[in-house]
C-alpha cells in the first residue's frame, strides 16, 4: 500500500512490524520480518530519514514508530509537493517542445484528414482530449440536419467535466427552423453562445493545442475532409481571430436579466435584433409569423421610445436587457 509514496515492500514490512510493537530492537525486527540484519539496519535508517521512526540513545538501541497519522501524512505531503513540481516541469518541457517543433518540421504543422470516418475520429478525439476549453465558429451549410433538443453527447460530457464551451454562430443560421431551441438547449448545460455576421469558416479549437477546420461545400452532404492545425503561428492566429470575434459578437441569453420588464420571448427577440436578424430570420428562429415579429418589434420600440430597430437594440443594451 505504501509503495505509492516511495516506500519499498521491505520498508513497509519493517514499518508495519515496528508499528505493531510500538518500539523494537534490530534483532526483534529481524525476527519479525525474516530479513538479514544488514537489511534491517538499512531500512531503519531510511525510516528515520523519512520521519517514520526515531532512534533511542540507550543500549540496546531501540527504534520507536512515529504515529502513522503524522508520519505518513508528512511523507504524503512531501510526495504531493514533488508531483506538483513535476507537473510544472512538464508544462515547461511542453512549451520547449512546441517552440522547437514549430519550425523544425513545418510540413507536420498542418495535416489534411480525408474520409468521413477519419474526420469524425479526429473530431471526437480532439474534444475528449480537451482539458480547459473548446472554442468554435459554427455556420451553415451543415452535413446533417441539426438536432433541436440536446447538445451532442461529447459536448455534454465535457461540460459536466468543467470544460468551458464557447461557440460563435453565424447570423445566417438564424433562418434555420429550430436553431434557437438547439442553441438554448446547449446553453442550459453550460455552453456560452454568441452571434456574429459573416464568419469566415467553420472552426473548432481545443485549448491552445489543436484546431480543426472542416471542409464542407454547399453541394456536399457530409464532411469528407478537414484541416488539422497543430501548435504553430497559424494556430495562434486562429485563437486570436476567435477571441477578437467573440468580443464583437452578440451574446445569446436564456432569460431576460429583468423578468419583470421582459418576457423570455422578448429577450430572445432582442438578441436576434441586436445580431442584425431580418424579420424573416427572426420568425423562423422563434417559430413565429413575420407579422408577429413585427408586432413585437413595434411594442418594444414604443416601450423604449425608439424610432428604429437599431435604436431598440442600443437602448436594450444600455438598460442591460441584452
Amino acid at each position: 500500500m505504501l509503495e505509492a509514496i516511495g516506500l519499498s515492500r521491505q520498508d513497509e514490512a519493517v514499518y508495519d512490524a515496528l508499528v505493531r510493537r510500538t518500539q523494537a530492537t534490530v534483532s526483534e525486527l529481524v525476527h519479525d520480518c525474516h530479513i538479514p540484519v544488514s537489511a534491517a539496519r538499512r531500512t531503519l535508517r531510511s525510516l528515520v530519514d523519512l520521519g517514520l521512526a526515531t532512534r533511542s540513545t540507550g543500549r540496546p538501541v531501540r527504534y520507536v514508530a512515529v504515529s502513522p497519522d503524522s508520519g505518513l501524512e508528512a511523507v504524503l505531503r512531501e510526495r504531493e509537493a514533488g508531483l506538483r513540481d513535476v507537473r510544472l516541469h512538464i508544462g515547461t518541457l511542453v512549451k520547449m517542445y512546441r517552440a522547437g517543433t514549430r519550425f523544425a518540421h513545418p510540413g507536420d504543422l498542418i495535416e489534411i484528414v480525408s474520409g468521413r470516418d477519419e474526420v469524425n475520429h479526429h473530431w471526437v478525439q480532439m474534444q475528449q482530449n480537451t482539458r480547459t476549453q473548446m472554442r468554435g465558429f459554427d455556420r451553415p451549410p451543415y452535413a446533417a440536419p441539426q438536432a433541436h433538443t440536446e447538445p451532442n453527447h461529447v459536448e455534454l460530457a465535457l461540460l459536466k467535466r468543467g470544460v468551458k464551451y464557447r461557440v460563435i454562430y453565424d447570423r445566417s443560421a438564424l433562418a434555420l427552423p429550430g436553431w434557437l431551441d438547439d442553441v438554448t438547449a446547449g446553453m442550459r448545460h453550460g455552453e456560452q453562445a454568441r452571434i456574429a455576421a459573416d464568419l469566415p469558416m467553420k472552426l473548432a479549437i481545443s485549448d491552445d493545442r489543436l484546431a480543426i477546420i472542416p471542409l464542407l461545400r454547399p453541394v456536399d452532404d457530409m464532411i469528407a475532409a478537414s484541416y488539422v492545425i497543430h501548435p504553430s503561428p497559424l494556430l495562434d492566429a486562429l485563437v486570436a481571430l476567435f477571441e477578437t470575434t467573440w468580443t464583437r459578437s452578440v451574446p445569446v441569453q436564456l432569460n431576460s436579466p429583468d423578468a419583470e420588464v421582459l418576457s423570455e420571448e422578448e429577450a430572445r427577440l432582442l438578441t436576434l435584433l441586436a445580431s442584425g436578424a431580418t424579420d424573416k430570420a427572426a420568425s423562423r428562429a422563434l417559430g413565429w409569423s413575420e407579422r408577429t415579429v413585427q408586432r413585437h418589434v413595434t411594442k418594444l420600440m414604443q416601450r423604449v421610445g425608439a424610432q428604429t430597430r437599431f435604436q431598440v437594440a442600443m437602448e436594450a443594451t444600455r438598460r442591460g436587457w441584452i
